[in-house]
């Protein structure tokens, strides 16, 4: 009896001293545990707001380099839209000066179709040609004439033959007796229409064919025209 006594009072201690350990580990396991769900806690905030900061950032960039493409694409799209004005505008302009060149020349063509005003031009042109260049009455002057308003054949011919009122008609009956006795009178060669006065002695040609004229005509338009559309065409 005494020994299981003895065994008893053995055996209090023991269990107190494991329900201590027990304790004691307990505790010290939950403190490990708040400790590691703390650093847990303190690593998934840093990752929460090392990520955020990443996040920020690479959306700041994807921002700039949109606002960057953004930009480029303006000023790519500005400068086409300028170019495109700027051909626009070239191209309208060679458009209406070669509308205005094409109708130049369309006038000046049928007016030197005209007999009545090749006659009034032959008789101002030689009588011109004669007192501004110093042209003697007697020099040779030769007067040539668009073939398809005047043939060899009509020079030929009397004049009493030929329609009244006809160049050809004009130049047999009353441009020699006007203009002297030093005018001869050809036909031309070539598909102008017009007339060229040669001065044979001096070896000058007016040329008032239609080519030429509109040339000229043209190249005194031209600069004018060209200002008027400076001034409305931008």
């Amino acid at each position: 009896m005494n020994q299981a006594r003895r065994n008893k009072g053995t055996d209090a201690p023991t269990a107190a001293g494991v329900d201590t350990l027990i304790t004691r580990l307990r505790d010290e396991g939950v403190a490990k545990g708040r400790a590691e769900a703390a650093r847990i806690e303190r690593e998934a905030e840093l990752q929460a707001a090392r990520l955020k900061h990443e996040a920020e950032a690479e959306a700041e960039r994807v921002l700039a380099e949109a606002r960057r493409e953004a930009a480029a694409l303006k000023t790519a799209g500005e400068d086409a839209l300028r170019l495109a004005m700027r051909d626009t505008v070239l191209e309208l302009k060679a458009v209406l000066t070669r509308e205005v060149n094409e109708k130049v020349h369309r006038l000046i063509t049928t007016e030197l179709k005209r007999e009545e005003f090749l006659q009034q031009l032959i008789l101002e042109v030689a009588r011109r040609g004669r007192e501004e260049a110093g042209v003697e009455p007697d020099e040779p002057m030769e007067v040539v004439l668009p073939h398809a308003l005047v043939s060899i054949e009509e020079l030929r011919r009397n004049p009493l033959e030929l329609r009244e009122g006809s160049l050809s008609h004009f130049v047999l009956a009353v441009a020699s007796e006007v203009l002297g006795d030093g005018v001869r009178f050809t036909v031309a060669e070539d598909d102008a229409t017009g007339i060229r006065i040669r001065l044979q002695d001096k070896h000058v040609e007016i040329d008032l064919t239609d080519a030429k004229v509109a040339e000229l005509i043209l190249a005194h338009l031209q600069p004018r025209f060209r200002a008027i559309l400076e001034g409305t065409v931008k």
